[in-house]
Order: C-alpha cells, then sequence, then structure tokens
C-alpha cells in the first residue's frame, strides 16, 4: 500500500546492497526495499551484488521484481562487487546495465545439488535407518545410500531445466543467444574484465561509475546525486561480541553444506 504521506524521490537516486548468499531472509529484505523504492517512485536504481549466488526461487523472485520495477519506468544499474557469481548473475541481468570492477569474480552459471552419502560411516558406527515411503523416490537423495541409476537421471533432469531457465534468462537479459550463453555458462568463473568481452556485463569500473551511470539513465545530476541506501540487514547486539563476525561465517558455511543440502542452487561453490 502506497500510503498518501510517503514522500516521493523523483530527483533521487536509490540504492539497494545484495550481500551474502542469496536466501530466504535476503529475498524478504530485497522484496520490500524494492517495493519502497517503487512507492516513492524514484526515477532509478543502484543494484549493489556481492554474493556468490543461492537457491534457484529466492533468485527468481528478486530478478522478477527488478523487471517489474523497470516496466514503471524506474532504470535499474547493477554494480558488481568482489563476487557476483551464479545467482547473483541471474539477480544483475535483470537490471538495465551492468558495471563490474576488472577484478570481479563472476560467471559460475549453472545449477549444482548435492547430498551427503555417509552410509560408509554410519555403518562403521552401528546406525542405520529405517524408511517407510509413499513412492519410489521419496527418500531421494538420503544420507544413508548412495543414489541408484534411475535416481541419478531424475535429478539431472531436474537440473537440466533449472538450467536452462537460469540460460534463457541471461540472454534475455544481455540481449545474446541462448547458444551463445552455453558456450560459456558451464560453470566456469571469470574475471570482470573477461565478463565484458563475453557481453555479460556493460562498462568496467567501481560503483560509483555505475552510480554516475544510474544518475545520467536518469537525468539526473551525477556530480551532485548520492543514493538513498533501503534494505539495510537490521543490526543486532549480538554483532558486538567479539568473535561474532567469525561465527557467522562458520554458522554460514554450515547452513550451505547441510541446510541447502538436496535443493538446487545457483551458487559458486568454489
Amino acid at each position: 500500500m502506497a500510503w498518501p504521506w510517503r514522500r516521493k524521490s523523483r530527483r533521487k537516486l536509490a540504492r539497494i546492497a545484495i550481500e551474502g548468499p542469496i536466501a530466504g531472509p535476503t529475498r524478504e529484505r530485497v522484496l520490500k526495499a524494492l517495493r519502497e523504492v517503487e512507492e516513492r517512485e524514484f526515477p532509478a536504481l543502484l543494484l549493489r551484488i556481492d554474493s556468490p549466488g543461492g537457491t534457484v526461487g529466492d533468485s527468481q523472485e528478486i530478478h522478477a521484481a527488478i523487471l517489474r520495477l523497470r516496466a514503471k519506468g524506474c532504470r535499474v544499474v547493477a554494480s558488481f562487487g568482489n563476487i557476483s557469481a551464479s545467482g547473483g548473475v541471474y539477480v544483475g541481468v535483470a537490471a538495465e546495465q551492468i558495471v563490474a570492477n576488472p577484478g570481479t569474480i563472476t560467471g559460475s552459471i549453472g545449477v549444482i545439488l548435492r547430498g551427503n552419502n555417509l552410509s560408509k560411516l554410519l555403518e562403521r558406527v552401528g546406525i542405520s535407518f529405517e524408511t517407510v515411503k509413499s513412492g519410489l523416490y521419496k527418500d531421494i537423495l538420503s544420507p544413508d545410500r548412495a543414489l541408484t541409476g534411475d535416481e541419478r537421471e531424475l535429478l539431472q533432469g531436474l537440473i537440466d531445466s533449472s538450467y536452462g531457465q537460469f540460460v534463457a534468462a541471461v540472454a534475455e537479459g544481455r540481449g545474446l543467444e541462448e547458444e551463445q550463453v552455453r558456450n560459456f555458462a558451464d560453470g566456469r568463473v571469470f574475471s570482470g574484465a573477461q565478463a565484458r568481452e563475453l557481453g555479460l556485463v556493460d562498462a568496467l569500473g567501481d560503483e560509483d561509475t555505475a552510480r554516475r551511470l544510474a544518475a545520467r539513465l536518469a537525468d539526473l545530476d551525477e556530480e551532485k546525486t548520492r543514493p538513498v541506501t533501503f534494505g539495510k540487514p537490521q543490526k543486532r547486539l549480538a554483532s558486538l561480541i567479539p568473535g561474532r563476525a567469525l561465527l557467522g561465517r562458520l554458522q554460514e558455511a554450515l547452513n550451505l553444506e547441510l541446510g541447502w543440502s538436496g535443493q538446487p542452487l545457483w551458487l559458486y561453490r568454489p
């Protein structure tokens, strides 16, 4: 709902940062910020991306929301930071223009799905599972056994479908043929400079370069216009505890390995 007293911002530049893996909390925060940008009628958005990617559905929802914002007339420029790979690329190609640092790590266009086969370990410690299931594939990727040939074929079909959606989005967003995209969309990563040669980004430069470009597209004064940032993650008292940042990164790594096990991911995993 657009509140009647909400201040309009037709002569200002909005900014939203997507940092870290793209999952549910990031999606909720970014979608809320995009709605605020739309309601306040910002003429341009600077989208800063520093992310290795994330879950398929969350990346797609952010991508779709950016396209809706552009349809309302907002000019969107993406700025790739230290890393913008996999799902970060998917989100970024929804922008009208993309700027990357020459050394940005980007690419990794593809899909990965991993499970954990712990059967030998479980056997050594004397643990076994008793499974009752409603269908042949209900316990697919169960950690107590290896995949069967049919299960692997089924999952490969799932991955191929998701990969096709990714390729189509990149091709449409960047004005390329799908076959062109498939030539480099094999999971490899490349620098921002290489990405520009492939047509994945438009220009090389830092976030200020992207800010100036967004301002020009919206006929704003690029010298004076400074962005208004939306969707900042809430700071918690726990963040002030010494060592909290390290613990947070360890927790994030554990979540990637265990919490996202069995999910198709658009995620750069070196």
